[in-house]
């Protein structure tokens, strides 16, 4: 094969995607180097996320918490708020768990190698080497969905996903370059972002396009193959909204283990087969019409709502009343949004 990272290199020299986290090729000739923190938040965030979704999420992380240390001082409470809507909020908790390591343990600069940052609480084999590559120029190979399919279509790999792993992972390691090893790993992942797209490459337009087998073989669309998923699961739920007659709604944080650890939400069952009434206080509930319905990784959520106004005296069993002033839907991740814009109007305070 030709120098597949010069041609590479130079595709992405001209078509990189602007991303407020990334250092322009053209900036980074200027001298301009990236910021390990920037690098190291947005591949946090991206993970099982798109772009898109992360753009506005990160912009405002870096505005509040500006610098490592500043989020390692900030209060799980906003951190975890500021996260809600973006998902998979373990993410969110390993974010302040790995901030804190590196402003205790290594006053507040990130390690510089693969293995200095695998050792961080958090961060794994793919979020280190995209750090260590993107940020600090380490000649580390960045897999994932992205580089995965690239791969698998250029060397025209039909094992199937995840037991092609290995293989994709070796084939990966051998393109990657000790040159501008950071600019190749992003490049590599635009590329299988913007041309070697699940659906309808534009093979027509890729800078690997003489090289790649697969589409010689007319097998590009088809790859990678992965192997079917079983169907996800049904659970099923009770969520309670109660407001006071001051205006008060009636809140919990949830585990910090467990889906949703953290996070602000209604009390509510436990989720499964048939759910077993749980409310957190006596009071005269009322089943509303219609369900709240969320996909997790692994199961449908389906939550039966129940709504209350109770009397400024009562005193639940869990959770605690936050005044109407201080309270935001936003706080509150996606599934528990989907709960009270069912209940808002049944529990308006005019």
């Amino acid at each position: 094969m030709p120098n597949k990272a010069s041609e590479l290199l130079d595709w992405y020299d001209r078509h990189a995607r602007v991303m407020p986290w990334r250092v322009a090729p053209a900036d980074k000739k200027d001298g301009v180097v990236a910021n390990p923190y920037h690098v190291w938040m947005s591949e946090v965030m991206l993970q099982q996320t798109t772009v898109a979704a992360v753009r506005a999420y990160f912009l405002k992380f870096i505005d509040l918490w500006p610098t490592v240390s500043d989020l390692a001082a900030a209060e799980d409470a906003d951190v975890m708020a500021a996260w809600a809507g973006l998902g998979y909020y373990a993410r969110a908790r390993n974010l302040l768990k790995c901030a804190r390591a590196i402003a205790a343990d290594h006053d507040g600069v990130f390690p510089d190698t693969y293995d200095g940052l695998i050792a961080l609480p958090g961060i794994g084999p793919y979020t280190a080497a995209a750090i260590s590559s993107i940020a600090f120029d380490r000649p580390e190979t960045v897999l994932d969905g992205n580089v995965e399919r690239v791969m698998a279509r250029i060397h025209d790999v039909h094992t199937p996903l995840p037991a092609a792993k290995p293989e994709l992972m070796s084939l990966a390691e051998a393109l990657t370059p000790t040159q501008r090893p950071g600019d190749y790993a992003q490049a590599v992942m635009d590329l299988g972002a913007t041309i070697c797209t699940p659906r309808n490459p534009a093979c027509g337009i890729c800078p690997w396009r003489e090289g790649c087998k697969a589409r010689r073989a007319g097998t590009a669309p088809d790859l990678p193959k992965k192997t079917p998923k079983k169907p996800k699961p049904t659970r099923h739920g009770i969520a309670y909204v109660a407001r006071r007659a001051d205006g008060a709604w009636l809140l919990e944080t949830r585990p910090e283990k467990g889906l949703l650890g953290g996070m602000l939400g209604w009390p509510g069952s436990e989720w499964g087969g048939d759910p077993v009434a749980a409310p957190p206080m006596a009071a005269n509930w009322q089943l509303m019409d219609g369900e709240a319905r969320h996909t997790f990784t692994h199961f449908h959520l389906i939550l039966t709502v129940q709504t209350a106004w109770v009397d400024h005296k009562t005193n639940p069993d869990r959770g605690s009343f936050m005044p109407a002033p201080e309270f935001r839907p936003t706080d509150l991740p996606t599934v528990m949004r989907k709960v009270f814009d069912l209940a808002e109007a049944t529990l308006r305070h005019d």
